[in-house]
Order: structure tokens, then C-alpha cells, then sequence
């Protein structure tokens, strides 16, 4: 006679399915030796068949499911093989997934070997971004640390005609609590595939140290698109190239089937409560002749300047925006309202629907002999 135990574990989700399995139901092993493709294949369509009935949830246990001699880890010299900007072989992201909803990745602050939001990547490795928001809707990146040879967060929706066609924007987007170290690229960057467009975005509690740029936008013509309604709030910032910069000139295109008149649309960025120390050049800012940049706003901004700075710490082209409080002073194209004309930059006080969001704990009843 047999005597089958129940036990039951308990997990955070967004919703609690009404149908749950568990991977070791299909035949996963999680020994780490063995390959359980076919397992989780097996789980996959067996619980996308209650899709129309609420959905299924598939629990993984906290054991190694991946045989690591089924991944090929690549020595670090030589490397060969062939990506899309030079020779060498492109390797998918650990996390990576596309047409998803309803998605939570929570740790306790592990190195992101699947357990926490902790991602050191060689600084001096670029095509390295930290976490790639693109075409996403309602979602927080909160409580990051980010080491990176490109951006630590680079925010898209699309690259040229492709992005218009597909049309589907980054909106709704916060970032809380970030960390980054990046020497050649930007803590936070907007584009430069931003033609599906970026909108109502909410930074703030950002620091970076030994990073090329704090907010970056990027575009250029033929792009398209917009990056509008921007706000970012309590940047602190240690040994900077650039504090703000924004490029309407930015690099490459998908193909040559671009429209050289699809101009990209940038306005309403917002910058407040800002201070910044050894910083070389306050501020880049270039826009688009006959597309400038417009709704530009910079508010208690406090930038202490390094000892081999750049002689003119502005630069402005092709830009339109108001400035109060900011320290060096601004550009012409960026006039000081002064004391008197306090402009906040008003940072949205209004709950974004990610932020309401309440993890229910779910239960998994594990039989076993």
C-alpha cells in the first residue's frame, strides 16, 4: 500500500489561475544533469489548452532545471561568428520574451543568474543594455543595479518603417530606484529605435556613477515616431561626460526603405531636482533643423563642473524649453524664468495602473508518494 502526501507551496503571481501544474508533473527533473526540453514542451501545450478557461500557471520548484552542456558558453578569446554591427555571434538575452502579458520578475537582490535584478555586464562591451523596454505598456523597472558597457535601460518601440507600420508605443513606463554604471553610454536612454513612439515615462531616485550620460534621447530623420510627456526627478549623478543630452542625428538605419521625411517628434521632457558633481559638459543638446525639440524643461538642477571641463558647458541647437534654478547657466535657447517665475517641471502625482498593482499569493498542491 502506498501513501500519497500532500504539500502545498505558496507563490507570488499576479492572478492565481484556476488551473496549476508543476513542471515535475510533465517529467522535469531539476537535477542539473538532466535536459528537460521536452518537459517543459510537453507542460506548455498541455496548459495553453485552458488558455479560454482562465488560463494555467506552471510552478518551477527552486531547483537547476538547465544542463549547462546543452548551452554553449563562449571563452572569452577568440569569439567568432557574425551579428548585426560587426563579426560575432549574438546571444539571446537570459530573460527575453515577446507578445507577453502579465509578467513579474522578483528576487532578493541576486545576481540575475535567474534569482534577483542585479546585472554586471563587462563595461567594456557595447550591445550590452541592462533591461530593453520595447513596444511595452504599464510596466515598472524598480530597485536596479545595472552595470553596463551600453545602456542600462534603453527604452523602444521599433526601428523606421517597421515601427511605424507595427505601431505599438512604450507608454506608461516607470523606472524607480536605479543604479547604474555605465563609462560609455547613458543611465536611461529613449530610442534610438523609437518609431512606434515613447510616451508618459516617470523616472526618479536615479543614480549613476562613472556613466557617460543620465537621460539620453536618440533619433534622427527618417525614424519617425515621438518621445513625449517625459519626466524625470532626483537624479544624482557622479563623474558624468554629459548630464542631459539628446541627438536628432543618431547613427544607422534598418535599411535603405526608410522615408527621409518621417521626422520624429520630441517634446515635453521634463528634468527636476537634479545635482550632479565632476561632471565635463553640462549638457548636449541637438536637435533637428526644421524638427526642433520643443517643451524642454529644467528645474533645480545643481551640475558641479570638473577640473578639465569643456570651456562652454552648453551646447544647443534646434531646441525650444524654459529653465529655472539650474546651475551652470543654460544656453539662450534655454532662458532662465528666474526666482520670481519658479518652473517646477511638474512631475505627474496621478497613479499609473502598474502602480496599483496588488501580487496575490497563489498555492501549487504537490502530490507525491
Amino acid at each position: 500500500m502506498s501513501i500519497r502526501i500532500a504539500e502545498s507551496v505558496e507563490f507570488s503571481a499576479i492572478s492565481c489561475r484556476g488551473h496549476t501544474a508543476s513542471i515535475l508533473d510533465f517529467g522535469g527533473v531539476g537535477n542539473g544533469k538532466t535536459l528537460n526540453t521536452a518537459a517543459f514542451q510537453r507542460a506548455v501545450n498541455e496548459l495553453s489548452k485552458y488558455a479560454s478557461d482562465g488560463g494555467a500557471q506552471l510552478f518551477v520548484p527552486a531547483e537547476v532545471f538547465q544542463d549547462i552542456k546543452s548551452w554553449g558558453v563562449v571563452d572569452p578569446l577568440p569569439s567568432y561568428g557574425h551579428g548585426r554591427d560587426a563579426a560575432g555571434g549574438r546571444y539571446i538575452s537570459l530573460i527575453f520574451g515577446t507578445n507577453l502579458t502579465d509578467v513579474v520578475i522578483t528576487g532578493e537582490n541576486g545576481t540575475i543568474d535567474g534569482q534577483g535584478i542585479t546585472i554586471l555586464a563587462p563595461v567594456t562591451s557595447p550591445n550590452t543594455d541592462g533591461i530593453n523596454p520595447d513596444s511595452c505598456t504599464n510596466t515598472r523597472i524598480e530597485d536596479a543595479y545595472i552595470v553596463s558597457g551600453d545602456d542600462c535601460i534603453a527604452v523602444k518601440s521599433g526601428w523606421d518603417e517597421y515601427g511605424i507600420k507595427y505601431g505599438m508605443p512604450t507608454k506608461q513606463l516607470i523606472i524607480r530606484h536605479l543604479t547604474c554604471v555605465s563609462p560609455y553610454s547613458a543611465a536611461i536612454a529613449l530610442g534610438s529605435e523609437m518609431s512606434g513612439g515613447i510616451e508618459d515615462v516617470r523616472a526618479e531616485d536615479i543614480m549613476a556613477v562613472n556613466t557617460e550620460s543620465g537621460v539620453r534621447i536618440k533619433t534622427a530623420v527618417g525614424r519617425g515616431g515621438y518621445v513625449r510627456d517625459v519626466y524625470v526627478k532626483g537624479m544624482s549623478l557622479h563623474t558624468m561626460k554629459w548630464v542631459f543630452w539628446m541627438t536628432g542625428n543618431y547613427g544607422s538605419h534598418a535599411d535603405s526603405h526608410y522615408d527621409p521625411n518621417d521626422l520624429p517628434e520630441i517634446k515635453g521632457i521634463n528634468y527636476r531636482d537634479v545635482v550632479a558633481e565632476n561632471v565635463t559638459m553640462a549638457a548636449r543638446l541637438e536637435g533637428i533643423a526644421g524638427d526642433p525639440f520643443t517643451g524642454i524643461c529644467m528645474a533645480n538642477v545643481t551640475i558641479g563642473m570638473a577640473k578639465k571641463a569643456k570651456k562652454y558647458p552648453w551646447t544647443c541647437s534646434e531646441i525650444k524649453g524654459v529653465t529655472s534654478r539650474v546651475v551652470p547657466q543654460p544656453c539662450s535657447l534655454l532662458p532662465d524664468k528666474g526666482q520670481d517665475k519658479w518652473v517646477t517641471c511638474d512631475f505627474p502625482t496621478d497613479t499609473l495602473p502598474i502602480d496599483d498593482l496588488k501580487l496575490q499569493k497563489c498555492s501549487y498542491v504537490k502530490n507525491y508518494l
